[in-house]
């Protein structure tokens, strides 16, 4: 369970959720995400963690399984390759986070007036974010090399505690800032024009599955190791909750503060990493609190790695029969090699450019908006339709509910439409 919410804890709760709720308006952004989270990305969550249970098994094995007459495995092995990807993107933000935790803790983040320029200048160097980026995804694989119970779960017992207590002290004190009460109507006073823009949709549907996870398998992956006993629907809601409330937290930490010295709350994905070490500067005990804030990312950028990187090791370690710590270490290089090029798109291979964006930002515009969704809609229409309706309600532990029933339903219809209009507002506005 710890495993599962630490996945769902992660750099999207609180790096990546601030800085899109800021470029979304804020409360209809809120709004908007809750209703994905409990109609859509809940749904999913349960979905994949019946498939996973049922089979006792890989991502590709648990469709296969499922469904051995027809091609759902290849829902399972889009979710393999798309972890390739997905924590080759993360490892980067993740490297980020601790050359800024270290900084900060060293004294060094505070010998500059313009942040901008620290940033900028820091990731445009070829060599030094590669080198950050390098030591997270070794930590990740030293964790996942350890395995479920003795690994990712050890290491979730201790972070988890301390993810929570740190986020919450902050969130207080952002609280108790001159002006917070702006921070606060931003977050819950919806501008109600803001709900005719089909970007909010968009960015909110991104973030529900980025913030879950959902798509990547990881759930399904998990759901393998869940005993019979525990009902997946009260796990599922345990793991939403959590990580909703991680979000919210987030936003109560962030915004308050950003509102109370009159900065920008739309910066962007720079929020963390430029808005914010200049705010912690005029803070009372600012530098301290850095090292709190930048050391939660650091944290909550590892819990989801541990579960990212699980996926593909899982499935390697049936497909090859080679030993976990074998799989592990030669899935981390390779995956650390897929980050490189996002880490450069920075300096040596800035001009590397696909449209308007870099090679980072095309990573996450990519996995955000198709490849998680995409996954998503994949195990919604399977769960919903492929799977039959009597076997779905018995291995989710619904059986013939009313709620069951309505947890199929939004997988049928509601998941589908919603993401299926998402695709095409991508396209079109």
């Amino acid at each position: 369970m710890l495993a599962a919410i630490g996945s769902a804890a992660g750099l999207g709760n609180i790096w990546r959720f601030s800085y899109v709720a800021g470029e979304n308006g804020g409360a209809p952004f809120l709004i908007i995400y809750a209703l994905c989270i409990l109609f859509i990305g809940l749904p999913i969550v349960i979905a994949e963690i019946s498939i996973g249970r049922n089979a006792r098994g890989d991502a590709v094995l648990a469709f296969r399984h499922a469904r051995p007459d027809r091609a759902w495995y290849l829902t399972g092995g889009m979710a393999v390759i798309g972890c390739f990807f997905i924590l080759g993107f993360y490892g980067v933000i993740a490297g980020w986070s601790l050359k800024y935790f270290v900084s900060a803790l060293s004294g060094h983040l505070w010998i500059t007036d313009n942040y901008s320029t620290y940033f900028s200048g820091y990731i445009a160097q070829p060599i030094e974010p590669v080198i950050w980026q390098a030591i997270m995804m070794a930590l990740t694989v030293i964790v996942v090399a350890g395995g479920i119970q003795k690994g990712i779960e050890a290491a979730n017992r201790f972070l988890m505690p301390v993810l929570g207590l740190i986020l919450v002290f902050l969130a207080g004190y952002s609280l108790t800032l001159d002006g917070a009460s702006q921070g606060l109507a931003f977050l819950f006073a919806p501008d109600w024009s803001a709900f005719t823009r089909p970007s909010v949709y968009i960015a909110a549907i991104g973030q529900a599955f980025f913030s879950l996870g959902i798509g990547m398998a990881i759930f399904l992956t998990y759901g393998g190791y869940l005993a019979r006993g525990h009902s997946i629907p009260r796990a599922a809601a345990i793991i939403v909750a959590g990580d909703t409330l991680l979000a919210l937290c987030a936003g109560l930490a962030i915004f308050p503060a950003v509102f109370s010295f009159g900065l920008n709350p739309a910066e962007g994905p720079e929020l963390a990493f430029i808005t914010l070490p200049g705010l912690f500067q005029l803070m009372p005990a600012g530098k301290w609190l850095a090292i709190l804030f930048f050391g939660l990312l650091v944290g909550a950028a590892l819990t989801s790695m541990f579960s990212i990187l699980e996926v593909p090791v899982a499935y390697f370690i049936r497909r090859t029969g080679l030993s976990r710590r074998t799989v592990t270490v030669a899935l981390g290089i390779i995956i650390f090699s897929v980050g490189v090029p996002a880490s450069l798109g920075y300096s040596v291979l800035k001009s590397a450019s696909i449209g308007s964006r870099n090679i980072l930002e095309f990573y996450d515009y990519a996995i955000s908006n198709f490849l998680l969704p995409l996954g998503g809609i994949a195990t919604a229409l399977f769960t919903g339709w492929g799977w039959g309706k009597a076997k779905a309600l018995e291995e989710s532990d619904f059986h013939d509910s009313t709620i069951g029933k309505i947890w199929l339903f939004c997988l049928r219809f509601i998941g589908p439409i919603f993401i299926a209009l998402a695709f095409f507002s991508v396209s079109f506005f």
